[in-house]
């Protein structure tokens, strides 16, 4: 029995496959073997201990995918819409390890993305990614938003939701699920299972039944979705869960309840919004210091254990690039820094979309600056420690 599963699609609107020759050049590498003519499929790409099998099909119908369904853009729907040739892009999740079988499947999406102009579609995330999504997402830091859709619904009395995952199946794993979440809790519940699907997806997440403690030291527990949907108050609707048939687990108390509030409590922090006072004294800070801050960087040693970071606003387009534009404070690691702007990479990526991805290189101009961050050993410098530094180290 084949242990392949179908987790991409490459769609185009070419009703003809991609030639021999032309996949042979794209793939060319010492790293992988071609196999072509087996009995259907397309071609399939072979290393020492995974295989990513692609299977090709024309329609003269549309897929049939609603694209309500589908995370993307606007303009990937449209594509979505015309196309008529399909890639189906199959591997074995888990081998050799989980999050490497997705990201060989995933180059091999890339090739074909850059072979054919098309939409590729994460079938187990309902997602749909760009070209260029495609190759930031193989070239830069993971990010688990890539690989994941977090999905809210509204379950049983008193507007209390339903979070669970779509996506960790690719990665050999289980999806997640809580329950009893208010509408003003699911920023945080996201942010908390961003960091548990990322233990996940590289093979570390807790085991069943296991007692672990969150980045802020609150306890929980995965228990079997059949075991933790039982003690549910008015789960009597046996098509409550219809269309979500994927294994789960469920996050509920060390104490197995689905009392998830105080688990919650330091990630609502993440979400409050920063005093007018606070964003004022940072940017006087900014104002102050910059000089310092950037003669400081300039003279650093080679290996001097010392990160310099600065902060400043970046356009984000939640719903696309004819969508609604905001704003969002993001945090720059400082690379290169010439007279009037510096060069650096992202920390952390957007939060309200992946638009601006972690790790991602970015120009920022000196005047955008808004805040600073100094860190040695790892360790971040209060205001008060870094302001100490760089004053003390001023050159004569």
């Amino acid at each position: 029995m084949s242990t392949l599963r179908e987790t991409y699609i490459v769609a185009t609107e070419k009703t003809a496959p991609i030639e021999r020759e032309a996949v042979t050049r794209a793939f060319e590498s010492d790293d992988v073997t071609l196999v072509f003519d087996e009995e259907g499929v397309l071609f399939s790409v072979r290393a020492d201990s995974s295989r990513v099998e692609v299977k090709f099909e024309s329609r003269f119908e549309p897929l049939g995918w609603t694209p309500d369904l589908l995370s993307g853009t606007p303009e990937l729907r449209e594509k979505l819409k015309e196309a008529r040739g399909f890639y189906r892009v199959s591997f074995e999740p888990g081998q050799p390890q989980p999050s490497v079988a997705v990201f060989e499947a995933l180059w091999t999406v890339r090739l074909l993305v850059e072979l054919v102009e098309g939409v590729a579609i994460d079938v187990t995330a309902f997602k749909l990614h760009s070209p260029q999504d495609i190759e930031e997402i193989t070239e830069l830091d993971f990010d688990i938003r890539d690989h994941v859709t977090i999905h809210a619904i509204e379950f049983g009395e008193g507007g209390r939701m339903w979070v669970h995952t779509h996506g960790l199946s690719k990665f050999k794993s289980p999806e997640v699920e809580m329950f009893a979440i208010a509408e003003d809790d699911l920023p945080a519940a996201e942010t908390f299972f961003h960091e548990l699907c990322t233990d996940l997806s590289f093979g570390q997440g807790p085991q069943v039944r296991q007692v672990v403690s969150t980045s802020v030291g609150r306890a929980f527990t995965l228990v079997p979705a059949e075991e933790g949907r039982t003690t549910l108050y008015g789960n009597s609707d046996p098509e409550a869960f219809e269309g979500h048939e994927s294994t789960f687990l469920t996050v509920v108390t060390d104490e197995g309840k689905h009392a998830m509030g105080e688990i919650l409590v330091h990630y609502r922090d993440r979400f409050e919004e920063e005093s007018e006072a606070e964003a004022r004294s940072l940017q006087q800070m900014a104002e102050r210091l910059l000089s310092s801050f950037k003669a400081r960087f300039q003279r650093r040693g080679l290996m001097e254990p010392l990160t310099f970071q600065v902060r400043a606003p970046f356009e984000v387009h939640p719903d696309g690039e004819k969508g609604e534009v905001s704003e969002e404070l993001l945090w720059v690691e400082v690379v290169q820094w010439d007279e009037g702007s510096l060069l650096g990479r992202l920390v952390d990526g957007g939060q309200s979309s992946t638009e601006w991805r972690k790790g991602s290189h970015v120009e920022v101009d000196d005047s955008q600056v808004n805040a600073l961050g100094l860190s040695r050993e790892g360790r971040t410098l209060d205001p008060e420690e870094m302001e100490a530094l760089l004053q003390a180290e001023r050159p004569a």
